[in-house]
């Protein structure tokens, strides 16, 4: 016997799946809340049976940031090709912020705070895991992209093993002041990007300065005197959230530093310097009461959360520079 659906019942049917496909979107789109970096070491190293050594506190952030990137509620969604998770941005892009600082962290960790020389040898483990983070981060098969996040998990793993084995010596973590300026230098680069991003949210005339400071300098093409910078309306909020999963990874990153450079910290009394600079990543996580990114005028009616984001970030990157210049005296 053959049923019959009347249109009333596909109606029904199809309201209720874009009901339930809506609130999963809601519950996927949720930010992950920030974890316990020491809380994460003890852990850990509880749970292999290990003292924790230089380096197990940033290499363990590093493991937990990634697993948090593929395990929150929905996983990984930057590549997804079906609903809900394919009508939805705002998650994604904080996705890409957060990529963006492992991509950072893998890359100083496997060429400057594994290798005691420029001329030493790569650590094996590091070599294989930091070119996985590189994969297109869009690529949904052959290979996935959680597929190589997570075989770089499996090497980032091996290699936190090692640096605690004392019967081996194959893998090192160097806690020094040059290696943590090199790792500095890449973050503010970054920042300084975002930072410029998310100001140009209300649009504004800018000065080239690309040249600035040498009369010799050149580049490959010609660029207007007077620059319009104005980000557009449709990727202000992609822009924001990326910018958040960035901080949201930098503030755990920045944490991990204070522990494994404790003493490099301590005797150029920088400690504080990291402290304030936490505060203000930590300023920009606070919970968003709006139901949208506003981009109010700088001085308007309504609230430009471009901005307030922008300002947190300008304070941090400014607050990261000082310090590299305070890491580089003797």
């Amino acid at each position: 016997m053959i049923t019959k659906f009347s249109t009333k019942t596909y109606t029904a049917l199809f309201i209720f799946v874009c009901f339930v496909f809506y609130f999963l979107g809601v519950y996927w789109s949720f930010e992950p809340q920030t974890f316990d970096v020491k809380y994460e070491v003890t852990k850990a190293a509880q749970a292999e049976n290990v003292s924790p050594v230089v380096g197990y506190s940033t290499t363990t952030t590093l493991i937990k940031v990634t697993e948090v990137l593929l395990t929150k509620p929905g996983g990984y969604l930057t590549n997804d090709a079906l609903p809900p998770s394919v009508f939805l941005d705002n998650i994604p892009s904080w996705e890409f912020g957060v990529l963006e600082m492992v991509r950072d962290m893998a890359l100083v960790m496997r060429q400057e705070f594994s290798r005691s020389q420029s001329q030493s040898i790569e650590n094996e483990h590091l070599k294989v895991a930091q070119p996985q983070f590189n994969i297109d981060s869009k690529s949904w098969a052959m290979p996935s992209a959680e597929g190589e996040y997570g075989k770089a998990l499996a090497e980032l793993y091996k290699y936190r093993k090692a640096l605690t084995d004392v019967n081996s010596q194959s893998a090192q973590f160097y806690a020094r002041a040059d290696n943590l300026r090199d790792w500095i230098s890449e973050v503010t680069k970054r920042l300084g990007s975002y930072s410029q991003r998310l100001s140009a949210s209300v649009g504004r005339d800018q000065i080239n300065v690309d040249l600035a400071g040498d009369s010799a300098a050149q580049q490959s093409t010609f660029s207007e005197y007077n620059v319009q910078l104005k980000t557009s309306w449709w990727t202000i909020d992609n822009e924001f959230y990326e910018a958040r999963g960035a901080c949201w990874a930098l503030l755990h990153f920045l944490k991990a530093v204070e522990i494994d450079f404790n003493d490099v910290l301590e005797k150029k009394n920088a400690k504080a310097s990291v402290q304030q600079i936490i505060r203000e990543l930590e300023a920009s996580q606070e919970a968003i009461w709006s139901p949208m990114v506003l981009n109010g005028s700088g001085f308007g009616i309504l609230a430009n959360h471009s901005l307030v984001m922008a300002n947190y970030i300008s304070r941090a990157n400014a607050a990261l520079i000082d310090l590299n210049d305070l890491l580089s005296q003797g």
